[in-house]
């Protein structure tokens, strides 16, 4: 589904046209509140108005001086606005009630992410502040569908929040994908002052379905027309923006361009800068009525208090109607009728200067207002942790919350009809990216990815995925950015991410430097048959073997892989440095196997195995290398998981280099020290939740 964008990324510059001719600058400090007309004292003249010694002299300067300052009234509210709230008399902060509201008030964020994509633009012309109140709220609304525009709006939100120094509440109009995926990625962005309110675009397409459509965005480019109705009643101005813009300073300048409003304007926007509603683009082109050029919708001002007592609702559909009995449907979505509108009602718009809205498809942090509020659960947990514990830093990634961008590129997928369905689970960082592609070929069902990158690696990423015949043609394949916090690699945490978003019964769960067998993913759907996984408790385990060859001539059934092994060109995992890994699967019954059988549960046993999609998540105190893939199977064990062996499925390591982690545990007498006592921590814990069926776990590792 496609974002509601026209043309390709716009771009904002502002330059704030305060006035900087010192020759004036007096009048501003005679310059009063004129708010419901009554005028606030701010002029040594006006103390003298009830002296014994004010002339009628002094009473005609000052009757001049008034009519001057009337004048610019409407270039001074601003600062006005400013000057009262030092008096005590700023406005109420207003807020609307919603049913889905996230709040980004969690943490200071990391600050380095939102540098990634931002177009660096104009400061404000004079070098001053943006006039608008410190802890000002200001209100932002994008409408959003599909996987697509969820990208994009992700690179428009960084280039805000990048220049930002008020509050922000962002307004989502947003179809159920986008919701999912943003309201995931806003409550673990964790930047401070962020408020995010949703509401279903589903719920609205009845509003808007009746106008034909040409352009592209379909139904959700019609969307904007309905804000009034939409957003919170109390609401009385937002910023409108469309999915493909970057801010290039304080949107809080734009957001000030509303008091410079005068009479009945109610919509603030750029002109058009293609000659499309000029109509003379081609032979029998006939665009919408329009002003000239028109205007742009990329980036709206609404005055919504104002548009709502003029009926806009009724203004614009009825034009529509109108238009549309010649017109037959809309070519620009929602610019079109606002053209169409704004041609009868010129006097409705404040013409916004063309660097708010730079179309390029048609061109060959200081003082905070707002309180750090953290997660006070989060702090609760972190300040019970000792920092002078020579483990406190693997304790302490145990919380920490990850920025996570869920199916960061087109995902579709309905599974199977007849619940069989399995989904490959893995996780990956990008030195791990070349396997994408030999895994797509080895397994044709459904796959849920975490991947952990930098804000620059996810656009590596995303220009390799697009590069790739083999990833492009593949929609079954979930792909979640989890973004980069702290010192170590959460391979539990990426893992539960990869768990949590399948849409399948059952998972298989892998690594992402295995290659699964040919046909494994029919094979393990009749096994699932077979053991009626439905109704029991268990873990069928795909049996794991390893190459030392770049190169591999890949076994296409069990009779070549048991020559292979008789050749030593393939061994069973990790066999000459963690036999006790795999040795419970019993390679040698393996061998002449042609049933499943059961195994039993030893010390440190880790095989690969399906699961039902409800199996417990992995122990997120792991991190890193180590005991991570052993404390999960030592859980399914706890909780009564059967065991049971596939006689025809396998799946082959490749090789590849150390990664860090591995690296860091051979080399950090430190780093295996504090896996050792979490390892012994988490036994306990064991304990305390399975009771004496647990106490086998302190034994076998004793014993081993």
């Amino acid at each position: 589904m496609l974002g509601i964008c026209r043309g390709r990324r716009k771009f904002l510059a502002a330059s704030l046209s305060l006035l900087c001719i010192p020759a004036i600058t007096w009048i501003y400090l005679f310059a009063g509140s004129f708010e419901d007309g009554k005028p606030v004292s701010l002029s040594p003249l006006e103390s003298q108005a009830h002296s014994p010694r004010y002339t009628a002299s002094s009473q005609r300067e000052r009757e001049s001086l008034e009519v001057r300052v009337r004048e610019v009234e409407e270039e001074n509210r601003a600062l006005r606005r400013q000057l009262s709230l030092a008096q005590g008399r700023a406005p109420a902060h207003r807020r609307g009630n919603h049913s889905k509201t996230y709040s980004m008030e969690e943490g200071t964020g990391d600050s380095e992410n939102l540098r990634a994509g931002i177009v660096a633009g104009n400061s404000s012309e004079c070098g001053q502040q943006p006039v608008v109140e410190k802890c000002e709220t200001i209100h932002v609304a994008i409408v959003c569908a599909g996987y697509n525009a969820s990208r994009d709006v992700v690179t428009l939100v960084k280039s805000v929040l990048f220049h930002r120094r008020n509050p922000l509440h962002f307004h989502l109009i947003a179809d159920s994908i986008a919701e999912q995926i943003l309201a995931t990625l806003f409550q673990t962005w964790m930047v401070p002052a962020v408020r995010v309110d949703f509401y279903n675009a589903d719920e609205l397409k009845s509003e808007v379905s009746w106008i034909p459509n040409k352009h592209y965005s379909g139904i959700y480019g019609l969307m904007k027309l309905v804000l009034t109705k939409t957003l919170p009643a109390n609401l009385e101005r937002v910023i409108v923006l469309d999915t493909d813009i970057t801010f290039a300073t304080d949107i809080a300048e734009l957001w000030a361009v509303f008091h410079k409003f005068k009479g009945q304007q109610v919509l603030g926007l750029v002109e058009n800068q293609s000659d499309w509603y000029l109509g003379n683009l081609w032979k029998n082109h006939r665009p919408w009525p329009a002003l000239g050029r028109g205007y742009n919708t990329g980036v709206i001002l609404l005055l919504l208090d104002k548009l709502r007592k003029m009926k806009w609702e009724q203004m614009w559909r009825l034009t529509a109607e109108r238009e549309l009995m010649g017109m037959l449907s809309t070519s620009l979505a929602d610019q079109d009728i606002f053209n169409a509108v704004i041609k009868q009602n010129p006097f409705l718009v404040y013409q916004l200067p063309c660097f708010w809205n730079v179309q390029l498809s048609d061109h060959t942090r200081s003082e905070q207002c707002y309180r750090d509020v953290s997660d006070l659960k989060l702090q609760k947990q972190l300040s019970e942790l000792d920092e002078d514990d020579l483990c406190y830093e693997f304790r302490r990634e145990r919380f920490t919350v990850h920025r996570t961008h869920l199916y960061f590129l087109h995902y579709e997928y309905e599974p199977a009809a007849d619940n069989t369905d399995v989904t490959l689970v893995a996780q990956l960082s990008m030195d791990r990216l070349q396997m994408l592609e030999a895994i797509c070929k080895h397994w044709e069902g459904p796959i849920s990815l975490a991947l952990y990158l930098s804000d620059a690696e996810a656009q590596q990423f995303l220009r390799y995925a697009q590069g790739s015949e083999v990833l492009m043609s593949r929609h079954n394949v979930g792909y979640h950015i989890v973004y980069k916090e702290g010192q170590f690699y959460p391979v539990n945490l990426l893992r539960n991410v990869a768990m949590k978003h399948i849409s399948t019964p059952y998972m298989f769960l892998s690594d992402i430097d295995f290659l699964p067998m040919y046909g494994l993913y029919e094979y393990l759907r009749k096994s699932v048959i077979q053991l009626d996984l439905a109704n029991t408790k268990k873990a069928m385990i795909v049996p794991a073997f390893e190459t030392l060859r770049y190169r591999l001539s890949f076994p296409k059934s069990k009779a070549e892989l048991l020559s292979m092994l008789d050749m030593g060109t393939l061994f069973t995992f990790r066999y000459h440095v963690w036999t006790k890994g795999h040795a419970p699967t019993n390679f040698a019954k393996w061998r002449t196997a042609t049933t499943p059988y059961r195994v039993e549960w030893e010390a440190d046993f880790e095989p690969y195995v399906v699961v039902r999609r409800d199996c417990p998540e992995y122990d997120r105190r792991f991190v890193g290398f180590g005991w991570n893939k052993v404390a999960h199977i030592m859980e399914l064990d706890a909780q009564e998981y059967e065991f049971t062996v596939l006689p025809n499925a396998y799946m082959i390591h490749m090789p590849h280099a150390p990664s860090f982690d591995i690296t860091k545990f051979r080399s950090n007498k430190q780093y295996r020290i504090c896996l050792k006592t979490l390892k012994e921590e988490f036994q306990q814990d064991m304990s305390r939740r399975y009771g004496f069926a647990a106490l086998k776990y302190l034994t076998a590792e004793n014993n081993s």
